[in-house]
């Protein structure tokens, strides 16, 4: 790089503000100003259901605000992070998020923050592209050498577990249509069930509102009831389950499970790991399902195997809370046949070049790869770049309602105008499943 280029990039200045997110939690904002006069600005998301292992967002703790205030976090910023970085060349993603790294020096973010440190992080990423001039997914793309694609979206029809109320054990209730030829496609099939299952669950007495991530808050008497429920509303939008549509299930066996037991609250029964790996087994049997995130908590690395094990050649299986977007635990996790993809939310790292190093050592060991959003977001569609720079394949931002997810689909349907059809990950990204062997020859 010419020095004239790292000086249009050096970072002149930083600003920290609270802002707020989709639960009505205050979250931090960062903008980055470059002595070129590009810059850059990026709004910390935060999650609900969160892994032990993930990078901790500082709050203020105390009565106001329930104890989630950011101010210490906006401090940070301006008292440590804005010091550290003015001067920097903004080119350096990787060198920024060391000093980032290196400042805060434990293990989890906790002194500057995980929340803090990703809106830096992302910021310096938009301010490096404005200075270039290019879109963010073309900087993405171009600091990672991958091609950029536009995902498959896995979309919430149901929220369970922490993202509504508890009121079903299981999370996410989800579709995706990898049989879709654009993601325009796949939107507008998904809007069709969503609205089928709406109209179901209010003619059964079943639709008690709308979740965090804007999938229907459901009434139901059991787990699979909701699993009966999606396939009747993929067949009411005029969709044969299995056939352009398949169900993605989010068990987020943490929240209710730990040392190889498992409370099922709504029914009112526990499992040991053996007994829920059987439960799931019936379920994949009975239903189009071709993904399943989570099946065993992430203390549970005996379920995780041996769930991988049986299912691991018919499904997506991923690690969220058991991987916690971090390369070393996808190592291990490779190494012990456990997953076969993992998910990646820049903030569960807390910087964006672990992020991307989580991406490339998931692709080393085969892992699909899945950008995330959280349950708390904003209109930021940061993820939305990333999962088109990294070729990712995939992308879960919650349902097709609220503004907050649906400024990232539509930020996508920009994207796909920029890349041209031919970019579309579509059915690809599930090569290896069930869903996608089923038109080889055998």
């Amino acid at each position: 790089m010419k020095d004239a280029d790292i000086v249009d990039t050096a970072i002149e200045g930083l600003t920290a503000r609270r802002v707020w997110d989709s639960r009505g939690n205050p979250t931090i904002e960062v903008e980055i100003r470059c002595a070129s006069g590009a810059t850059g600005r990026a709004i910390a998301p935060a999650g609900a259901s969160r892994g032990t292992r993930e990078a901790i967002d500082l709050r203020d703790g105390g009565d106001r605000l329930g104890g989630v205030d950011v101010r210490r976090a906006v401090s940070g910023v301006t008292d440590m992070i804005a010091p550290l970085l003015r001067g920097r060349d903004a080119a350096d993603q990787a060198g920024i998020d060391a000093a980032l790294i290196a400042c805060d020096g434990t293990k989890l973010k906790s002194k500057l923050g995980g929340n803090a440190m990703v809106a830096a992080s992302l910021a310096v990423l938009h301010a490096a592209a404005a200075a270039r001039g290019v879109p963010l997914w073309r900087h993405v793309a171009d600091l990672t050498g991958q091609t950029p694609s536009l995902p498959l979206p896995e979309i919430q029809i149901f929220g369970g577990g922490a993202h509504a109320g508890r009121r079903v054990d299981v999370q996410d209730f989800m579709v995706m249509v990898p049989g879709a030829g654009s993601f325009d496609e796949v939107l507008e099939v998904t809007s069709e069930i969503y609205r089928a299952a709406g109209a179901i669950m209010a003619r059964k007495g079943k639709l008690a509102g709308v979740a965090d991530e804007g999938g229907w808050w459901p009434s139901f008497d059991s787990n699979e009831e909701a699993l009966e429920t999606l396939v009747a509303a993929i067949e009411a939008a005029g969709e044969t389950p299995g056939e352009r549509v398949v169900i993605s299930l989010d068990i987020a066996a943490s929240e209710f499970g730990s040392n190889g037991r498992y409370r099922l609250a709504l029914e009112d029964r526990e499992l040991d790991r053996g007994q829920l790996i059987d439960l799931l087994g019936r379920w994949i049997d009975a239903y189009p399902i071709a993904s399943i995130e989570d099946p065993l908590a992430e203390d549970d690395s005996e379920g995780m195997v041996a769930f991988t094990a049986l299912y691991g050649d018919r499904l997506q299986i991923i690690g969220d809370d058991y991987l916690v977007t971090n390369a070393a635990l996808v190592d291990a996790a490779a190494a012990a046949g456990a997953c076969n993809a993992v998910l990646i939310k820049v903030n569960q790292a807390g910087t964006v070049s672990e992020s991307i190093e989580c991406a490339a050592r998931a692709r080393k060991h085969g892992f699909r790869g899945i950008v995330s959003a959280r349950s708390g977001e904003t209109e930021d569609v940061s993820i939305s770049h990333l999962a088109v720079g990294l070729g990712a394949g995939q992308l879960k931002v919650g349902s097709i309602t609220r503004s907050e997810r649906t400024a990232k689909w539509n930020e996508c349907l920009r994207i796909a105008g920029a890349l041209g059809p031919g970019a579309y990950a579509g059915g690809a990204a599930l090569a290896g499943t069930w869903w996608g062997r089923k038109g080889d020859d055998t």
